[in-house]
C-alpha cells in the first residue's frame, strides 16, 4: 500500500513538473431579464509550483524505498 501512494506521488509530481497547472473554465451568467439571458465564459489557471512537484517526486521515491524494505 506504501509502494502504490508512492509511485502515485511520483507520478503526480512529475505530471506536474511537465504541465505546470491546469485550466478551466467558468460561466457566469451577467444578464437575466425573463427569456433573455447572457452569459460569458472566463478561463481561469492555477498554476502549479514546480516545488510542489519535486516534493511529491521526492516523498513518492521515500515511500517506495520505505514500503521495500517493510517487504524485505
Amino acid at each position: 500500500m506504501v509502494k502504490l501512494i508512492g509511485v502515485l506521488l511520483i507520478v503526480f509530481g512529475l505530471a506536474a513538473l511537465a504541465v505546470g497547472g491546469f485550466s478551466y473554465t467558468k460561466r457566469e451568467k451577467v444578464l437575466d431579464i425573463g427569456p433573455l439571458q447572457a452569459t460569458t465564459e472566463k478561463h481561469e489557471t492555477v498554476p502549479l509550483s514546480p516545488i510542489l512537484g519535486v516534493t511529491a517526486v521526492v516523498a513518492g521515491i521515500a515511500l517506495v524505498v520505505v514500503g521495500a524494505k517493510q517487504r524485505a
